[in-house]
């Protein structure tokens, strides 16, 4: 903005100096507008023609100063044409060297394929987790005048390795691909997983065929978009108020409480094997125990008093975010929702 600002500025100035060039030596010398113009435009470029007739002293004097007044103007103006385009062709070229070199150093970062119409809302609820994110699509005027907080594009062809490899999938900790035909999905799968074998992989499917055939390819979970319209369309009506329960908890930054994961990934030796009745957490910290995950996979909805805790075990906590920070703080956890990377 500043850029083009000064530039507007010395485009007046030179309008500026053209019409006192002309007026003067109109003034001076007499001249009709068309030579005047014409002994303007000559003395600014000082290309050297010489005069239309031999000046008077103060056709002289005026041309002295006039010259002088120019030179400066017009290396002005030149500089800010100068600078302007340069700035831009330098600053394409540098900030994309800047975004590659920011890409390199990224890692446990989320890769998102396709930023259509289920793409751009993945997008916004990663944003709302604080994830850092590498979005991938080939529409290049879709994505050209994108700038999302923690979000970097890359214009490319999600199905091509090289492609997944400048968006840091060796590094990355999911991928999550939402690409309207079945095939590309599961060719991206494909490539990923053979890139790397521990990446989180979230696929759409446009149907149970294609759901099969990602499962078998290694993705990590699928998601039919369908089948989850479906199901919440009729929820809604079979019981109205449990979804908008649910829906409000999900109103990431709007939602006095949340409902998040903590795995026990640090638990204190104190705490191993103690039934979580023990802990008083309701009274330390104000959160609530919704659920509870073993470490080989298992579910258990609203855990019993007797619940023993133990290493890896994830527990699914509603309250606040103090409430929430506090208790991984009891429980030695990692909270994998509330700002996983800080400014």
């Amino acid at each position: 903005m500043k850029d083009s600002s000064e530039f507007v500025k010395g485009a007046i100035l030179v309008l500026l100096l053209t019409l006192i060039g002309t007026v003067g030596f109109m003034v001076f010398e007499h001249f009709s507008f068309l030579d005047a113009l014409f002994m303007t435009v000559i003395s600014m470029s000082t290309v050297g023609y010489g005069t239309l007739h031999p000046l008077s002293p103060w056709g002289k004097i005026f041309s002295i100063l006039f010259i002088i007044i120019s030179l400066g103007v017009m290396g002005y103006f030149i500089s800010q044409i100068t600078q302007h385009f340069l700035k831009r062709q330098f600053g394409f070229f540098f900030g994309q060297y800047n975004r590659n070199l920011k890409r390199k150093k990224m890692k446990n970062h989320v890769i998102v394929c396709g930023y259509g119409r289920n793409g751009s809302q993945v997008v916004k609820e990663l944003i709302a987790y604080k994830e850092r994110i590498v979005v991938i699509d080939n529409n290049h005027d879709l994505i050209f005048d994108q700038n999302l907080e923690h979000t970097e594009f890359i214009e490319g062809d999600a199905t091509m390795d090289e492609v997944l490899i400048r968006a840091g999938v060796q590094k990355a900790a999911a991928l999550i691909t939402a690409l309207p035909l079945d095939a590309d999905n599961l060719y991206v799968v494909l490539s990923a997983r053979a890139l790397n074998s521990n990446l989180k992989i979230i696929s759409r499917a446009s149907n149970e065929s294609a759901e099969k055939k990602l499962r078998m390819a290694g993705v990590t979970n699928v998601v039919t978009p369908e089948r989850v319209g479906g199901t919440h369309m009729a929820t809604l009506v079979a019981q109205p108020d449990v979804m908008e329960f649910l829906e409000y908890l999900n109103r990431r930054g709007n939602s006095p409480v949340q409902l998040t994961e903590i795995i026990c990934n640090n638990l204190p030796i104190d705490l191993i094997n103690k039934p979580i009745k023990e802990i008083g957490y309701r009274k330390i910290t104000g959160a609530n125990i919704l659920g509870f995950k073993t470490a080989s996979g298992e579910y258990i909805v609203n855990p019993s008093p007797d619940t023993q805790l133990y290493p890896n075990s994830k527990l699914f906590v509603l309250g606040t975010t103090e409430q929430i920070t506090e208790f991984s703080k009891l429980v030695g956890g990692t909270v994998l929702s509330i700002e996983k990377y800080p400014e």
